[in-house]
């Protein structure tokens, strides 16, 4: 009788535990494939990687990555605009399913999303007007700068330039109004965004001051999907080879991608 209750007791006690057990990882391809589509989050506001159209539309590098993504898996693909702070919360919240939002890999980001290879090539830097010195990161001390908040910029002049006075903005527009209002001397953002500002504004006094970083651009997913992190690297490791991530930065950055790490 005591045996009989023994081995009762252990077998609710094996049954608990499976059904307390997380659920596992990894079911989010099948999950994209039943649906019949993806749900993409992309940047809105922050060309050439990502901004609205004259009709409207999403455009831009990250757009056309994104497009790529759901031919190659052959499902939908569901844009979903997003600002710097907010691009991973989106996964964490399941609001999205990836993030192609010109989104460089860190250690800290590393420890809540997974990275795929690189897709893009990115180089951040500080622009300001030509009156204003600054070629050095310690001439950058006490000057004015805005930034997006939660941006790789922004963590880098945290690093780099700890007596810069910055000021963070929650999105990529209201970081170039503020230069462009004249609330502050310089701005930190990605060299092809600072270009593609020169280009729509050619009178506008602004050059290169100091390079922060060559932080090349991922695809971003949440954790333990080793199966939606292969395929989504072996579209990105096909695009390498046969020249579409090339054509994309050819068209996008006015040059080829070139030698991206994984």
């Amino acid at each position: 009788m005591k045996r009989r209750s023994l081995l009762a007791m252990l077998t609710l006690a094996a049954g608990l535990a499976v059904a307390s057990s997380p659920v596992l990882a990894d079911d989010l391809y099948s999950t994209i494939m039943a649906r019949k589509s993806i749900r993409v989050a992309v940047p809105t506001d922050y060309p050439p990687y990502g901004s609205v159209g004259s009709d409207m539309t999403p455009r831009g590098y990250d757009i056309d990555m994104a497009q790529l993504i759901g031919k190659k898996l052959g499902v939908k693909v569901e844009l979903v605009p997003v600002t710097a702070p907010n691009r991973i919360a989106y996964l964490q919240t399941n609001k999205a399913d990836i993030t192609i939002s010109s989104l460089g890999k860190t250690a800290e980001r590393a420890k809540v999303v997974d990275f795929s290879l690189a897709y893009a090539p990115f180089f951040d830097a500080v622009f300001g007007t030509k009156k204003v010195k600054a070629s050095s990161f310690a001439e950058l001390n006490g000057k004015t700068i805005s930034v997006t908040r939660g941006s790789m910029q922004d963590q880098e002049l945290e690093q780099l330039a700890p007596g810069a006075v910055v000021k963070r903005f929650e999105d990529n527009n209201a970081t170039l109004s503020a230069f462009l209002a004249g609330h502050v001397q310089m701005f930190a953002t990605g060299t092809t965004v600072a270009a593609a500002l020169q280009k729509m504004n050619p009178s506008l006094d602004m050059e290169l001051k100091v390079i922060l970083a060559n932080a090349p651009c991922y695809v971003a997913m949440p954790k333990g999907e080793s199966t939606l992190l292969a395929k989504i690297n072996m579209i990105i490791r096909e695009a390498r080879a046969d020249g579409t991530i090339d054509k994309f930065s050819q068209t996008w950055l006015g040059a080829p991608a070139g030698q991206l790490p994984d």
